[in-house]
């Protein structure tokens, strides 16, 4: 893999600033100097400062989301939801919340397990619930469980249930950008709140807007094992 997501993966600081780094010719790799965008090998000796790079402690925290709060590492992009935090850490979000939703997200700096719950194959469960501008019927509910047409491509067969007569509860295991703002389109439907209450095993239960908690050993284990 490159250098950046290897330091990203091992929980020392993010690819942007990976790549300051070795501007400042303060890495090397098998006592060369690191160069932009380096792909490195499992065996390469890495150092930084001419030290090893020191083991951090992984960290897993479950957020909610307010409203405004955009789902990015870049610092330079305004309400940003590292600066938002103000975690004394290095920490990443694990995808993305759209800046109009709120609710859980997960926080780390754990890269491996990151990319495993990401990675869209494992099919992983993102629940919701969701607000529309309008009552709607069941054939709405039908149609959007079969699967839309949204950006050329045909989504995944998922789970709605009513809530109220405009409110439902959607069960998916996909995250294409901003999908269920989509689907509801699709439909005729403008989303006007969403909100996301669980992902895998993780509950969104209990935690305020804007604040949030760490992760349990047996949630990360499930994390891991989901």
């Amino acid at each position: 893999m490159r250098i950046n997501k290897r330091l990203s993966n091992l929980g020392f600081c993010s690819r942007r600033e990976t790549n300051r780094l070795i501007e400042q010719n303060r890495i090397t790799v098998n006592g060369e100097l690191c160069k932009q965008g380096q792909w490195i090998e499992e065996e390469d000796i890495i150092l930084i400062d001419n030290k090893p790079i020191p083991l951090k402690d992984k960290i897993y925290i479950a957020l909610n989301k307010p409203v405004r709060i955009t789902c990015t590492a870049s610092k330079e992009v305004k309400n940003n939801i590292i600066h938002f935090m103000n975690y004394p850490e290095y920490i990443f979000p694990v995808g993305r919340l759209d800046k109009a939703s709120q609710g859980l997200i997960l926080m780390t700096n754990d890269g491996d397990l990151a990319n495993k719950i990401l990675e869209s194959e494992n099919e992983h469960e993102k629940e919701y619930i969701v607000t529309v501008n309008k009552p709607f019927d069941d054939s709405f509910m039908k149609g959007m469980s079969k699967g839309v047409e949204v950006c050329g491509a045909k989504t995944r067969p998922c789970k709605v249930s009513r809530v109220q007569e405009d409110t439902f509860r959607i069960i998916l295991t996909q995250g294409l950008n901003k999908q269920i703002r989509r689907m509801g389109r699709a439909f005729g439907y403008t989303v006007v709140r969403l909100e996301r209450i669980r992902i895998m095993n993780i509950k969104i239960d209990g935690i305020d807007i804007g604040k949030w908690r760490n992760l349990t050993e047996k949630e990360v284990m499930e994390l891991r094992n989901g």
